[in-house]
């Protein structure tokens, strides 16, 4: 008797303003609620062949949260409790290095972030209080995952798309845009582009041990010497250019990405019980 092979274990995509639920049209998509410590956060199962796939609307779905009001932990936990093992993490942002194109896909290789805060001002962990189970994130290989990096890459190449490994991200969270002074301190600092999510994301995903990799597509220049789009109309139109990039990379991820193994570790000066690792 020949035996079926075992469906790969669950994949999921963070997606925000670049994407619209019509990029998955011919595929079933369900909302799933989950229930965490952090409050009620909303997944979308997506029916693909290969096994589950989910997709998480950073703003909510329809979009009504602004980046500052984004439930980070809620969203980290929901996707931890339908076992996700391999996360993409999508954006759009604005670009800090003239080298770079706009509306292709960056893949992202480091993080700089000025303070390792969420939004409201608390750390930016999944730890707050001592429990058993906290440990200091060890970066063996960085928050984003080579493998995983790589199998992006290869994936958005099969779309069309011409990526760009690996670029530096940096985290300036909203709601507002950044000035021209700040944008130039970015740039001086090393980080290639900026936006106001990703950040919180990578590093909750990853002190919950699931492996991550993040595509960003620049929708404009952010720095004053190049030439930007001049209103809010223009910006837009960039964001519908940025929305078909990303809605390829992000179906493709979904229908063909495989779970790899977690490259960091957690380091723990006290060992979880059995009881307590079940009850993560």
């Amino acid at each position: 008797m020949t035996r079926r092979p075992s469906p790969r274990a669950a994949v999921a995509a963070i997606v925000g303003s670049a994407f619209q639920m019509e990029m998955l049209d011919g595929l079933a998509v369900t909302p799933i609620d989950v229930t965490t410590p952090w409050g009620p956060w909303t997944l979308h199962h997506v029916d693909v062949a290969a096994g589950p796939a989910y997709v998480s609307f950073r703003h909510g779905y329809p979009h009504r949260l602004l980046p500052n009001q984004v439930p980070y932990r809620a969203q980290a936990w929901a996707l931890k409790q339908v076992g996700c093992s391999a996360l993409l993490v999508t954006s759009s942002v604005g670009i800090l290095d003239a080298a770079l194109p706009l509306y292709q896909p960056l893949l992202v290789g480091d993080l700089l972030t000025l303070d390792n805060r969420l939004p409201g001002g608390e750390a930016c962990t999944m730890f707050p209080h001592p429990d058993p189970a906290h440990g200091h994130l060890v970066l063996n290989e960085g928050l984003f995952s080579i493998a995983l990096t790589q199998q992006v890459a290869a994936l958005a190449r099969g779309t069309g798309d011409v990526p760009v490994a690996e670029v530096v991200f940096g985290y300036a969270g909203g709601p507002r845009t950044k000035t021209p002074a700040e944008n130039r301190m970015w740039r001086l600092l090393g980080a290639q582009v900026n936006s106001m999510t990703v950040g919180p994301e990578v590093v909750l995903a990853n002190e919950l041990e699931i492996p991550c990799a993040a595509a960003v597509v620049g929708h404009k220049y952010s720095v004053p010497d190049i030439e930007a789009p001049p209103d809010e109309g223009a910006i837009a139109e960039t964001l519908v250019r940025s929305r078909s990039t990303l809605g390829r990379l992000v179906r493709i991820f979904l229908e063909q990405a495989v779970p790899v193994a977690f490259g960091n570790h957690l380091f723990r000066f006290q060992a979880p019980t059995v009881t307590e690792k079940q009850a993560q």
